[in-house]
């Protein structure tokens, strides 16, 4: 039901703002290469809707400026939370086969995940299939982005994880894009950084054939 949410400018604001944690309409129009007008429009909905709020921010010498940020009331637009629950359930996988059977359950999860974008991406660029991957993550509740690395490289980029707290307890959750990205672009990716591990976000280098345009924006 969110997914087109998230395809609108409003859910597009949303997504910025649940990833910066706060903009201000100037910020969000270069970001989406709108006019702060057209962004204001947005912002009055979702401000009257209870989905953001707004206050007043001093940056540097200029005038305060308008900073929103997401209200709790947002929250209903990403999953929720049943960390406990699934810890708890993959403790007794745990136990009863082991580290190889969790790892076991996210493998399977990215490759049905792959499976049902397959139609989708075949015959398509490398851009273009981890675009479909993004949306994917996107609409899963993750904060990602795709952008343009160092010697024509793709990058994506994990912001956020709504499923931090079970990779913490299970490392082996991570294990579900790894089987995805193997399966859309394989041999193509390599992570650079985990939040599992400390890093403030996960990232991944893809790799992409030199006859391939890219068109996403550099980082």
């Amino acid at each position: 039901m969110h997914d087109r949410f998230f395809e609108s400018t409003r859910g597009r604001i949303v997504g910025a703002l649940r990833e910066r944690h706060a903009a201000s309409a100037f910020d969000l129009a270069e970001l989406f290469g709108l006019s702060p007008n057209a962004i204001r429009q947005q912002l009055v909905i979702l401000e009257r809707d209870g989905l953001i709020a707004g206050r007043s921010v001093r940056r540097g010498k200029t005038k305060p400026t308008v900073e929103y940020s997401l209200t709790p009331e947002a929250d209903r637009y990403f999953p929720q939370r049943y960390d406990k629950m699934l810890n708890a359930v993959l403790r007794e996988i745990r136990d009863a086969g082991g580290d190889d059977a969790v790892k076991a359950v996210f493998e399977r999860i990215g490759r049905r995940s792959a499976e049902r974008m397959k139609s989708a991406v075949i015959d398509l660029t490398t851009e273009k299939r981890m675009a479909t991957v993004v949306s994917a993550l996107k609409a899963s509740g993750v904060t990602a982005e795709l952008r343009a690395g160092e010697d024509g490289k793709l990058l994506l980029h994990e912001h956020a994880c709504p499923y931090a707290a079970v990779v913490a307890e299970n490392p082996e959750a991570c294990g579900a894009i790894h089987t995805l990205l193997e399966h859309v672009v394989p041999g193509q990716s390599a992570q650079v950084e985990s939040l599992a591990t400390g890093g403030t976000e996960c990232r991944f280098e893809i790799s992409v054939d030199p006859s391939e345009k890219a068109t996403v924006t550099a980082s």
